[in-house]
């Protein structure tokens, strides 16, 4: 199973736009944004779907979206991990924050986890629509759209002409155009940063591969290096203990040399 990978496990270098199709296809939903699966009603139901009926559907709340509400869900989440004795910490603190990567990094773990169970093949006995409707309200019916608090407020008023006058529109427009070069922006930023990281896991595969090459695999260098691609605690750095092991390897050949002098002295100092 794939409860526990290591972080440079190909899982985790697998793109949002297949993680999406991934969801969207299997669940019958339309997200469009990694950060919409914040609330953990997704992953639940992603649970209900490899595992149908382990999930009680009819608590997921699918309409989450204070703080509180979508951490009921990870409660929910969190339970059915116990009960299948999943290992996988849940950092729910960081996913209800909705930020992009943290949400990211759980759903690349999830696929790779659900895909161990069932082959990546979909259970199409499984109906995610009316599963759903055991549980809240559909926050992602399919083609559904949520609204932002302020263009509500915006529609709440009369009714407005066909265009904005004046200054308002000019304003409104203005913001619509920053909004825009901001979005752009951010893309080709996320376009950089995927090149990067792919460019060093490039570096960090070739290292890989150099030390599992037969015959240089044993080698304490090679030993430590794999201590620090396969560490698997992200938070805590594997080169203090790459170094320790180095230098305890260095200990033992220093002993053991002089061990070697001290077995050749008597030897040495007898008369032919």
């Amino acid at each position: 199973m794939a409860s526990n990978i290591g972080i440079m496990d190909s899982a985790y270098f697998v793109g949002r736009n297949e993680i999406l199709t991934w969801i969207n296809n299997r669940l019958q939903l339309n997200l469009s944004r990694i950060e919409e699966a914040a609330s953990g009603a997704v992953q639940c139901q992603m649970m209900d779907m490899t595992y149908p009926g382990v999930v009680p559907m009819h608590k997921v709340n699918f309409d989450a979206k204070t703080e509180y509400d979508m951490i009921q869900n990870y409660k929910i989440l969190q339970e059915v991990f116990n009960k299948l004795k999943i290992e996988k910490p849940l950092e729910v603190n960081r996913l209800v924050k909705g930020r992009p990567l943290d949400n990211l990094e759980f759903l690349q773990w999830l696929k790779r986890y659900c895909d161990s169970v069932n082959g990546g093949i979909m259970n199409e006995n499984y109906n995610p629509v009316e599963r759903r409707c055991k549980g809240g309200k559909e926050r992602y019916a399919k083609g559904s759209q949520k609204i932002p608090k302020s263009l509500q407020a915006n529609n709440s008023g009369p009714k407005q002409g066909k265009t904005y006058a004046g200054a308002g529109g000019a304003n409104y427009e203005g913001e619509v155009l920053a909004l825009s070069k901001e979005i752009t922006d951010l893309k080709v930023s996320v376009d950089l940063l995927e090149k990067e990281r792919d460019f060093y896991f490039g570096k960090l595969r070739d290292i890989e591969i150099l030390c599992q090459t037969s015959g240089l695999e044993s080698i304490p260098m090679s030993v430590a290096i794999k201590k620090i691609l396969y560490a698997a605690d992200a938070k805590e750095s594997a080169l203090a203990k790459a170094q320790e092991y180095l230098l305890s390897v260095k200990e033992d050949e220093i002993e053991a040399g002089a061990g070697a002098g001290a077995g050749a002295g008597p030897e040495a100092e007898t008369d032919p």
